[in-house]
């Protein structure tokens, strides 16, 4: 379990915050690119870490991420009118470009050039993978994009979905990397075998999680899941598979879902799963971010299919089957109240590199996965000898490189 004062220190990711401040120092995914699908196309709002946001993209294709408040009477932007490489505020005509420079003042004399002297928040973006990324940190300490190696393949070779899930965000990374739910939550069967070893390393990109099973002539058979700070989990499935847990504020996340095939395209038949809501990608309401099986509506738990033995929850596909437990702790989860135990290794040391990340990064030391080259890297699940250490033959399984990362 966590003391009280550890649990508030690894959720709470606003403004003015510990943890709020070591996520600023990373790329941080805002919305999807189609969410703004031509120059001068409406405005959206976007929250992240606890900030209301609206992003745009101006004639030029620029994409602008500004402080939703207007820096005049904090009338919100996402009313405003996108034209002529600018955001107008629909309240007084006040107008702003991408990086937050003030444009137009109309409501005021003109000889005061009161423009010169506004600045709104602004935080800049690229656009990787179909995604917009955002860096919300110390200009000055601004990394370059890391190399996900997901982001960089053609479209045809990825399926990516995003949604709200209505809890805090380390609920979800936790949720990610506990290996003993799988039996249970997801396919409801006691007799399967349950790892022998649990091993979490550090790495200069965050963590590789190991659970390992035995298997003949004393080998065992790893699987390697990979977390790449702050909150990237990369899944040793076929095809390649991922998420991200994106803080909105302290008790809402979004998501983001991913598989993808590093050198083809995906099939139709192994993608059967995902595009009928049954895998990691949850169904949304038409035109919103909200899965249509939700906490309001019990995630349509079926309770005849849960007693007959065809589903375990009764709950239809992985991801809201997590989302309904993962949501059910509360907005935040108190683990100061938790009984953890052996099959648990992965959570305690999950959440006390965690700890001591956030402790180096407090005294000024270096980051893991600031270096971009650093995230050229894949889960895996391969057999090495039992004599072997998990530590001591990983990397010659998660480690990548090749034509993909080519400038």
């Amino acid at each position: 379990m966590l003391k009280p004062q550890e649990n508030e220190l690894l959720t709470r990711t606003g403004p003015g915050t510990p943890m709020g401040a070591l996520f600023r120092r990373y790329w941080i995914p805002a919305l999807f690119s189609t969410s703004l699908p031509a120059p001068d196309c409406p405005p959206v709002r976007v929250k992240l870490l606890g900030e209301p946001l609206v992003a745009f993209r101006d004639t030029q294709g620029r994409i602008g991420l500004l402080d939703e408040r207007c820096p005049h009477r904090t009338a919100s932007l996402f009313f405003g009118r996108n034209e002529d490489n600018g955001l107008r505020c629909a309240y007084h005509g006040w107008k702003f470009d991408f990086a937050g420079n003030c444009l137009d003042t109309p409501s005021e004399p003109r000889e005061h050039n009161l423009k010169a002297r506004i600045k709104q928040k602004s935080y800049p973006c690229q656009e990787h993978g179909g995604v917009v990324w955002t860096y919300m940190g110390p200009p000055d300490q601004q990394p370059e994009f890391p190399h996900l190696e997901w982001t960089k393949v053609p479209p045809s070779h990825r399926f990516m979905t995003r949604h709200v899930q209505e809890c805090n965000w380390l609920q979800g990374l936790e949720g990610g990397f506990d290996t003993s739910h799988l039996s249970f939550l997801h396919k409801g069967d006691t007799t399967l075998s349950v790892p022998t070893r649990y091993e979490v390393i550090p790495t200069d990109y965050g963590f590789v999680a190991g659970t390992g099973r035995e298997a003949e002539n004393g080998a065992i058979t790893w699987s390697a899941n990979v977390m790449l700070m702050p909150f990237h989990k990369l899944i040793a499935t076929t095809p390649l598979g991922g998420h991200m847990w994106v803080p909105i504020d302290d008790q809402n996340t979004m998501i983001y879902c991913f598989e993808y095939s590093p050198d083809r395209p995906l099939e139709d038949d192994e993608m059967e799963r995902s595009r009928t809501w049954n895998g990691i990608h949850a169904e949304n309401l038409p035109g919103t971010d909200f899965a249509i099986m939700n906490r309001a509506n019990d995630y349509l738990i079926d309770r005849e299919l849960q007693s007959s033995g065809h589903s375990f929850t009764g709950i239809k596909g992985l991801a809201m089957q997590d989302c309904g437990i993962q949501e059910s702790m509360g907005p935040i989860a108190d683990r100061s109240i938790e009984h953890l135990g052996l099959s648990d290794a992965v959570i305690v040391k999950l959440r006390r590199f965690l700890l001591a990340t956030l402790k180096e990064f407090s005294a000024g030391g270096t980051l893991p996965g600031l270096d971009p080259a650093s995230y050229r890297v894949r889960s895996a699940r391969f057999t090495a000898p039992g004599s072997k250490a998990f530590q001591d033959v990983v990397d010659e399984h998660v480690r990548i490189d090749g034509p993909v990362f080519a400038d």
